[in-house]
């Protein structure tokens, strides 16, 4: 990428032709050129950056990166192999979306993403889950296949199998270097989980793994010197899971909250901090990098490109989000809680009837107790199935996943109640992800204000169009217009005309 002068504006090409920019003043005002004046004396001289000068240059190293920007998991494979090869292909880094997916998909998407990178770098994401023998068994394949990363996601506390995933083949060098083969980017939106991931891992689990014969002693006993996370993501307004919270006040104070951190427990290797949530412009990518990111995570907007794992229905419906389009609503995972997840409102009545089911969880003791009219709304206009069906459904999924919990429900008519509600939120997720034309008003559509924010930047351009929309594309896209945008600012701080920079350009 290079500024070149053509027709008095500023232009912008992605190419190396033109490293040094000098400024100059001529007939009274400052100008710039890539050539150096003959006449004129010049007053500053400058390295033309380009997209691959942002960011921490040691995460670039440590991941195999050319650019300092990788691209978030969306459960239920939305971020799906082919987005996670087409970003490695890119320069950047994907994490495939394992979250709902079977453990035998998971091991052949590891499988395909590997052969088609060859090398490249990509990560696995590890999402909290609630069966704890689910996401061990999960830790252990990704141990056995050597994914050389995962992106932890929506832990409060660091799990034992994450654990597991961290410690297993921790070793010291012939220069007694601590060498880590599995590297963890957790994201977190809260200062306690920021301090769990950057402190080493819990003693307790380390202990339990240890009694259980799952790492060794060495392992164990180089645990205390490690930080659990490599890297952290601060997640703020995000599609999916999020806390809501503005990157511009938390990036900064968690990034301090981190050195803090670093400095206590004085590891071989500095834990960074990057952004994510948000990030769906060149200026709000060039904003998370001058407040001091190491890298930036993409989400919402690589959920409507053509790689993404989800239906074209919902792709064109991403694709025409405005950001007043999304709204919060109660998920599925930590429904009994009152969790909620950002999704869009637009065209989906998710939201709506997500909030109801739990407001009748919350009110009544048992299904049976909602009053008879409420209860026929509810299984003719939301679940579309009776109660006793669809729990018969539900006892056959956790006949296989986990045959504990059916004898609590059938005792506790509260827990049934929640598990029967779930039903309609974790398929919601599903029947956006298939396109099911039948269950068009009931999907649950994950989005952040990042979606909206993108498609009125690239409106009038080619990315309008959803089939026009490829992760990669957008990746060096958001990346190139960030460091654009950069050097325009510095030029115009140092005196140039804001009207000497072209208007057409992102």
């Amino acid at each position: 990428m290079s500024f070149v002068n053509r027709e008095n504006s500023i232009d912008i090409l992605t190419n190396e032709k033109y490293p040094i920019l000098y400024v100059y003043r001529s007939g009274g005002e400052v100008t710039v050129s890539t050539e150096k004046p003959e006449n004129e004396t010049v007053l500053f001289q400058l390295p033309n950056l380009t997209a691959e000068d942002f960011g921490d240059p040691n995460f670039k190293k440590d991941y195999g990166l050319k650019y300092a920007l990788y691209g978030g998991a969306m459960a239920n494979g939305i971020a799906s192999g082919d987005m996670v090869i087409a970003l490695g292909k890119a320069g950047c880094m994907g994490s495939y979306g394992s979250g709902g997916m079977r453990l035998d998909a998971v091991e052949q998407e590891i499988d395909r993403i590997k052969n088609a990178l060859n090398g490249k770098p990509y990560m696995i994401n590890m999402l909290s889950n609630r069966n704890l023998q689910m996401e061990m068994n999960l830790a252990k394949l990704l141990v056995e296949k050597e994914v050389p990363a995962v992106e932890a996601s929506a832990y409060i506390t660091p799990s034992d199998a994450l654990v597991y995933y961290r410690l297993k083949g921790i070793r010291k060098n012939e220069k007694g270097k601590i060498v880590i083969p599995h590297k963890i980017i957790a994201k977190v939106s809260r200062e306690e989980v920021l301090e769990k991931f950057v402190s080493p891992p819990l003693a307790e689990s380390v202990a339990s793994l240890r009694k259980e014969g799952l790492i060794t002693e060495e392992e164990a006993a180089l645990a205390d010197k490690i930080p659990m996370a490599d890297d952290i993501t601060v997640e703020a307004d995000s599609g999916g899971h999020t806390d809501g919270r503005p990157l511009v006040s938390m990036l900064p104070a968690l990034i301090a909250l981190a050195n803090r951190k670093q400095a206590e427990f004085g590891y071989q290797q500095k834990v960074r901090v990057g952004a994510g949530g948000g990030i769906g412009t060149g200026l709000s990518c060039l904003g998370a990098f001058e407040m001091g990111a190491a890298y930036v995570v993409t989400g919402s907007v690589n959920q409507g490109c053509v790689e993404s794992g989800t239906s074209d229905y919902v792709k064109q419906i991403l694709a025409e989000t405005a950001m007043a389009d999304v709204t919060m609503a109660p998920c599925a995972d930590m429904f009994e809680m009152g969790t909620k997840v950002e999704v869009i409102k637009k065209k989906t009545m998710y939201a709506q009837n997500a909030q109801k089911l739990y407001e009748y969880y919350v009110k009544y003791p048992s299904f049976e107790a909602i009053p008879t009219a409420d209860r026929d709304r509810i299984e003719k206009k939301i679940l579309k199935d009776s109660f006793e069906n669809i729990w018969k459904g539900t006892k056959e999924y956790f006949a296989k996943v986990d045959p504990a919990k059916i004898p609590q429900a059938e005792k506790n008519p509260k827990m049934k109640m929640a598990l029967v509600f779930r039903w309609y939120l974790g398929n919601s997720s599903r029947w956006a992800v298939q396109g099911n034309q039948d269950r068009k008003f009931d999907m649950q559509i994950w989005c952040g204000q990042a979606m909206g924010a993108f498609n009125l930047w690239v409106k009038g351009t080619s990315l309008e169009k959803a089939e026009n929309r490829r992760v990669g594309e957008i990746a060096n896209l958001l990346l190139n217009s960030c460091a654009y945008h950069y050097m325009k600012n510095l030029l115009i701080r140092m005196g140039a005309a804001p009207d000497l920079f072209r208007k057409d350009i992102l």
